[in-house]
């Protein structure tokens, strides 16, 4: 059944002129009244595009990709290489007939705003949106997603999930690409081992992304297998993905276990944060700490000494996943691809000296 304007009104307890004059926003509106209608619009999953709601499957040219931080190249490099699928076949001039326009939705790594973009992108009828990076492991966020994403796909959208694992109980996807985030973790740490290393030292992103997870229990797995795994949780310390965290991390790592001859760390830019502690502890990479990072982002070649790491296709994941949104390229089979990583081995590893 179509939701109306009366609706909305109706729930919000205001006249229908009051949810316009909140959703065009061209008339001051008291702020508790505004919420009160917004809550309301999301809880009736109101479409604003009154006439194109009651069309079946009636979808617009814009395509939604949904990034956690558009300045982590990491993302930056996933959804320029899907924009460049989604932007149409033709030659450039807009006059190819398949062009859609591609927006950015930066969430910040919010489960609200994850959220809000859809339920924005579902009121504009989307043809199609992209969810990059990990996922929450929050059953009440996962079940909100589920429910959110199986009415965008009702109304005719598209969704891939690009280096995100699929979404438990929901057939809603078109197509989940996934990382090998555990095998890749498991063969870096497999790396060291093999140089020699006994004690190492593991910075990880937040506990609540399934990226985290995988990759942690990747390395483990290669702990426990060497017969090293002993109190992990000592030599593990957990923080965003970013350098700052990289930095503090290691810090207190080093300070604490002196006994620790690499440093495992969640992403390449964590790594730097990482090399960069070691450094102001007077250590030198890697005759006394090896440094080692995850995704083999651009910079990591030019890092002194140059980063080891493990690389994810980032750039060939990204224009696959756009591929599948504009209905270019076959779903794989089941829906779901692993796709693999792989270990670069440079001059942040060696043996240790001691």
């Amino acid at each position: 059944m179509t939701v109306t304007l009366a609706d909305v009104a109706a729930r919000a307890r205001v006249s229908p002129a009051t949810v316009s004059r909140v959703l065009n926003g061209n008339y001051p509106v008291a702020s508790s009244t505004r919420e009160r209608v917004l809550r309301a619009v999301d809880e009736l999953d109101y479409v604003l595009n009154g006439p194109a709601s009651s069309l079946a499957a009636a979808t617009s040219d814009l395509v939604g990709i949904l990034v956690n931080d558009i300045a982590d190249p990491f993302f930056g490099i996933m959804a320029g290489a899907a924009q460049s699928e989604i932007g149409g076949p033709g030659d450039g001039s807009g006059r190819g007939g398949g062009e859609k326009l591609a927006v950015v939705c930066n969430t910040g790594g919010s489960p609200e705003r994850e959220l809000t973009y859809l339920t924005l992108l579902q009121r504009q009828r989307a043809a199609a949106v992209v969810l990059t990076g990990g996922a929450l492991e929050d059953p009440a966020h996962q079940a909100a997603m589920a429910a959110k994403l199986a009415r965008l796909a009702d109304a005719g959208t598209r969704i891939v999930f690009c280096g995100r694992p699929p979404l438990p109980d929901t057939d809603a996807v078109t197509a989940a690409l996934a990382f090998d985030n555990r095998g890749g973790a498991r063969r870096l740490t497999e790396h060291l081992i093999g140089l020699g290393h006994r004690r190492i030292g593991y910075v990880a992103g937040p506990l609540e992304r399934t990226t985290t997870r995988h990759r942690l229990e990747g390395h483990r797995e290669a702990m426990k297998a060497a017969g090293l795994y002993g109190d992990e949780e000592r030599v593990t310390v957990h923080g965003p993905y970013d350098r700052g965290s990289g930095y503090d991390a290691t810090l207190e790592l080093l300070c604490r276990e002196s006994e620790v001859t690499a440093v495992v760390a969640a992403n390449d830019t964590v790594a730097l944060g990482a090399c960069a502690a070691v450094r102001d502890l007077g250590l030198r990479i890697p005759e006394d700490v090896s440094v080692a990072g995850f995704d083999d982002l651009p910079f990591s070649v030019d890092a002194v000494p140059a980063l080891t790491t493990v690389r994810l296709p980032l750039f060939e994941a990204g224009a696959r996943a756009g591929r599948l949104a504009m209905g270019k390229e076959t779903p794989p089979p089941g829906g779901i691809a692993t796709i693999a990583a792989e270990l670069m081995e440079r001059g942040s590893t060696a043996a240790p000296a001691r």
